[in-house]
């Protein structure tokens, strides 16, 4: 892999880090109503994940996945049914008093966001897709697979979790300058889009 060819991924890479997705959106609802330490939980859940799907794409047991439709169908049902309810979540939140709101979340679990997010981000199963359409762009086949993967994975890591820590900044700043009121309409925003998200999965298998 060419230094030309790292910098090609870089970009793309950060393109679509920014592009709104659910995961992004589940990082500003989750910055929102429960604050940046569980935001930024989920978003390590989230490179977690994208780790995983890398390490997948490596061995090969992501295209065997692709290539079984039946399987392949039932985890895009799974990851809509999964998109749809945290969407649902976020509308029918009730709001919270004040002093109440502040204490959940300053005392939101980081692990329970970053299991979610593992679980937003491998709700989607036309990721392994993009993994798998992604990864042979950017491997040289006559260098060792293993090192250029690593290097690719590491890379992505750093800027999916750049871009995510500087969504959850905004977010909470946002938050802080809307008030109360406002955040939970926010949430409320981010949770019809998740909710549009699952439908979108399942329509579009």
């Amino acid at each position: 892999m060419t230094l030309n060819t790292w910098i090609a991924f870089v970009i793309l890479e950060t393109v679509l880090c920014f592009t709104p997705g659910p995961a992004v959106l589940y990082v500003v609802s989750t910055a929102l109503g429960r604050g940046p330490r569980a935001a930024l939980g989920g978003a390590l859940g989230i490179v977690a994940c994208n780790t995983f799907y890398f390490l997948l794409s490596a061995l090969g047991v992501a295209a065997v996945i692709l290539a079984s439709q039946r399987l392949f169908v039932a985890l895009e049902w799974i990851g809509a049914a999964y998109l749809v309810w945290l969407g649902l979540r976020l509308l029918l939140r009730r709001p919270a008093p004040a002093a109440s709101a502040e204490t959940g979340r300053t005392q939101g679990s980081a692990i329970a966001a970053l299991l979610r997010g593992f679980g937003v981000q491998a709700a989607n199963p036309k990721a392994i897709a993009f993994f798998v359409a992604l990864l042979p762009q950017f491997v040289d086949a006559r260098l060792p697979i293993a090192g250029q993967v690593l290097v690719l994975a590491v890379t992505s890591v750093l800027i999916e979790l750049g871009v995510l820590s500087f969504y959850t900044w905004a977010a909470v700043r946002a938050g802080a300058l809307a008030g109360a009121r406002w955040t939970l309409a926010l949430e409320r925003v981010a949770g019809a889009f998740l909710i549009a998200s699952g439908a979108r999965l399942a329509v579009g298998r």
